[in-house]
């Protein structure tokens, strides 16, 4: 929706979010943003270090945010065709951006990203990423990577080292099983879509990157060889009880939890578990380490992941309260606040993070991770998750498929065929998320 004449003729007085627009105290406009599941300290947290110095800087917006927990993909995609929904559209990722795009439920964010300069803050991969059609209507809120959390304190007693390959990672966790203990600290019993973690790290670190890629734009199958043998693994890994007996009963937490008790070695997962180190490591009188996930040629693949995205509704009656919101966001002030008081789900994709300040109570882990992944994603160095690169409907069969697979009701290979045939169906329906080349 138009907003009144202001956006026929430009970006309105948005274009510079940091002055004051002409408005009148009895004049401000709602921006509604949706957000996810979070816990009452991070609750106040976005209150504190985005609601409250947004309004003061905008006193002409009054920004609101509602959070809408789980169920929070499902009320928006009803909202949205509906024609309702709110301002700052906030996303799982790129393949739910694709699907809204095409039905034309986003504002197209180019002028905003021109006057604003985003293409200048942001690292150019992600704005790629939030392409449709040539487009830009998506920005990345957090960008991530999978690896691998250990418990350095059990390593240390042990005399371990994380392992630098495939065939390390096999001795070690065939080692921790002769222990007594779970190689994996795993579970999906509160999100079933973990599955396809496993499955994002097996395919990079066995098939690659390149392979991967390849697929992705289809110029090889799904069922091609490199991707069968990746399956064929991580189906291997399973059948030798590296994910433990209790994968279906515990939840993503309860499982990281168990690496800092000492009752599971190692977790292959994503960097959003930095925030649960916090409340299990020191406890426990332990010590995090993270590695990247080791793979066949032995370096380290950082296979990336949007964790989700900021967009604006079509239907906005304040699209210029939105981009300022999503201008807010995208500082080394913000971004140093809220990574200061929360690691792992703020990560925004800034170019430069010279001028980033964090508290020095936040584990120095943190940063350094970071940073080498912003370095790889900078050099080329990464791999692809398949929920930020896959379609919606191609991704859902991956996660539901794996477990017919572990639990031996399907092979790998007519896994993979039916994962095949329904990306080739997506993909041709346009809804393959946007691919940027391999640098």
């Amino acid at each position: 929706m138009e907003r009144r004449t202001l956006l026929k003729t430009g970006l309105g007085l948005a274009a510079l979010p940091l002055l004051p627009r002409l408005a009148f105290a009895e004049d401000k406009e709602p921006v509604g943003f949706w957000y996810e599941s979070a816990s009452p300290e991070n609750q106040d947290n976005l209150k504190t270090l985005l609601v409250d110095p947004f309004n003061t800087a905008h006193p002409q917006d009054d920004l609101s945010i509602d959070f809408r927990g789980s169920d929070l993909d499902k009320q928006l995609r009803i909202a949205m065709l509906s024609g309702s929904g709110p301002d700052v559209v906030y996303t799982a990722g790129p393949s739910y951006v694709a699907s809204m795009a095409q039905a034309g439920q986003l504002l197209p964010l180019d002028d905003y990203a021109a006057k604003l300069g985003w293409s200048d803050r942001l690292l150019p991969l992600f704005t790629e990423l939030g392409k449709y059609d040539g487009k830009l209507y998506a920005l990345a809120k957090t960008y991530e990577t999978l690896g691998l959390f250990y418990n350095k304190t059990l390593f240390d007693k042990n005399s371990w080292k994380a392992p630098t390959s495939i065939a390390e990672l096999e001795a070690l966790a065939e080692e921790m099983k002769g222990k007594g203990l779970v190689p994996f600290g795993a579970g999906n019993a509160d999100w079933r879509p973990a599955n396809e973690h496993y499955v994002s790290i097996i395919l990079n670190s066995v098939a690659g990157p390149d392979n991967v890629y390849k697929a992705l734009t289809g110029a090889i199958p799904w069922t091609d060889p490199s991707i069968v043998a990746a399956i064929d693994k991580l189906d291997e890994w399973w059948q030798k009880g590296y994910f433990g007996p209790n994968y279906f009963s515990l939840t993503g937490e309860q499982a990281f939890a168990q690496i800092a008790t000492g009752q599971a070695g190692m977790a292959p997962t994503g960097t959003w578990n930095f925030t649960n180190i916090a409340p299990y490591f020191p406890a426990n009188n332990a010590e995090a380490g993270f590695v990247g996930f080791p793979s066949t040629s032995g370096a380290p693949v950082y296979a990336l992941s949007i964790g989700s995205t900021f967009s604006i509704n079509a239907k906005s009656e304040n699209p210029d309260g939105a981009a300022a919101v999503i201008d807010y966001v995208f500082t080394d002030k913000f971004y140093s606040a809220i990574n200061s008081v929360w690691q792992g789900e703020w990560n925004l994709p800034l170019r430069d993070l010279s001028a980033v300040k964090l508290s020095d109570k936040v584990l120095p882990l943190y940063p350094e991770v970071m940073k080498n992944l912003s370095s790889a994603v900078g050099d080329g160095r990464y791999g692809y998750t398949t929920w930020t690169f896959l379609p919606p409907g191609t991704d859902s069969y991956l996660v539901s498929g794996m477990e017919e697979v572990w639990l031996k009701k399907i092979t790998s290979k007519d896994y993979l065929k039916k994962l095949d045939d329904t990306f080739k169906q997506e993909k041709d329906a346009g809804k393959v998320p946007a691919i940027p080349k391999r640098t």
